[in-house]
Formats: structure tokens, C-alpha cells, sequence
């Protein structure tokens, strides 16, 4: 069964850290929260404060199949600044391991951390810049090799659905959007 683990911090982008989690349990991927700040606790970017399951201390990630960051602010950079995340990353990407990242996080962490070197990528509109050594493209989600990156809270449907057809098949995931009428 597939493994995804999602990275919080406070000040993400709710939607975008939540979403995949729903989606993902309909669709029976084992999924798990985990905060970075040392807190059970994370206060969202629009101040929704909800529970994760594990901290990242706690955590041996050797089972995951697939590790995801959400965008929003002050999130992103508290994630991308998290040096044991990164260097997790970094291990994980090197195993052939699929990184997604949605909004700010796919410029923040991915890009400025030379994950995208000759990856096509998609960001949050006006990070562009940031994101070094990718061929920047627009479509709201969009995989290469063993990364997978969407643009924005409105795309977090789209990205939580592909993923679901990368880690399970493409009948699963036309099954949870017809299930959610999307």
C-alpha cells in the first residue's frame, strides 16, 4: 500500500494541506500528517488550527512513497528553512521517491533547493523566478519524472488527484473525482 507523508508548519495554506489528506483516505492511501514545529498543533495561514499525526522527529520516513509540501505563507518558507526536512528530501529524491509540492513550496523548498534541474514545473503566479533550473510551464498540475507540482488552493483538487493516479491507477482517481463531483 502507498505511503504519503505531508509537511506542516504554521502559517500553511490549509487547503492545500488538507485536501490531499481527504482525498487520499477515500481513495485508501495511507497518508500522514506531520508538523515540523515540534507542536501537535498548526495554526493555519487564515488562522484554522487543526491536529497533525506525528511530528517529524518522532518519524521514520522509510516507508513513504511519496512526500508532499503545501504552499502557503509564513508556511512555505518555515518548511524550506527546516533544514532535517531538506536534507530528508534530498535523500528521498535521490531513491527515485516522488516529491510534491503545490503553490509557493514548488519555488520555495523544490526550486531554490536545486530539486527542479531540467524538471518541468508549474508554481504559485509572480514565484517564477524562484524556481532554478526549471522549464516553467502554466497548466494547474503537472509531473515529471518523480516530481509532481500544482499552482495554488485552486488546483489543490487537480493535484491531489493526480497523485492519486501516480500512487494507486487512473481508474481510482476517476472514481473519488466523480465521488466528489469535480
Amino acid at each position: 500500500m502507498a505511503k504519503a507523508y505531508i509537511f506542516l508548519a504554521d502559517g500553511c495554506e490549509e487547503t492545500e494541506a488538507l485536501t490531499p489528506v481527504d482525498l487520499f483516505r477515500r481513495a485508501g492511501i495511507n497518508v500522514s500528517t506531520v508538523s515540523i514545529m515540534g507542536s501537535q498543533t498548526i495554526e493555519g495561514a487564515h488562522k484554522i488550527k487543526f491536529k497533525v499525526d506525528q511530528l517529524f522527529m518522532d518519524t521514520n520516513f522509510d516507508d513513504g512513497n511519496v512526500f508532499m509540501l503545501p504552499g502557503g505563507m509564513p508556511g512555505t518558507k518555515n518548511l524550506a528553512d527546516y533544514s532535517p526536512l531538506i536534507q530528508l528530501l534530498k535523500d528521498k529524491n535521490n531513491d527515485g521517491k516522488r516529491l510534491a509540492a503545490i503553490c509557493a513550496a514548488p519555488a520555495l523548498v523544490l526550486g531554490e533547493h536545486n530539486f527542479l534541474e531540467g524538471k518541468k514545473a508549474v508554481c504559485y503566479p509572480g514565484m517564477e523566478d524562484r524556481m532554478l533550473g526549471a522549464e516553467v510551464h502554466t497548466e494547474p498540475v503537472l509531473t515529471d519524472g518523480n516530481i509532481t507540482t500544482s499552482r495554488g488552493a485552486g488546483t489543490a483538487i487537480a493535484y491531489s488527484l493526480e497523485l492519486i493516479r501516480l500512487l494507486k491507477d487512473d481508474e481510482t482517481a476517476d472514481e473519488i473525482r466523480k465521488s466528489i463531483v469535480y
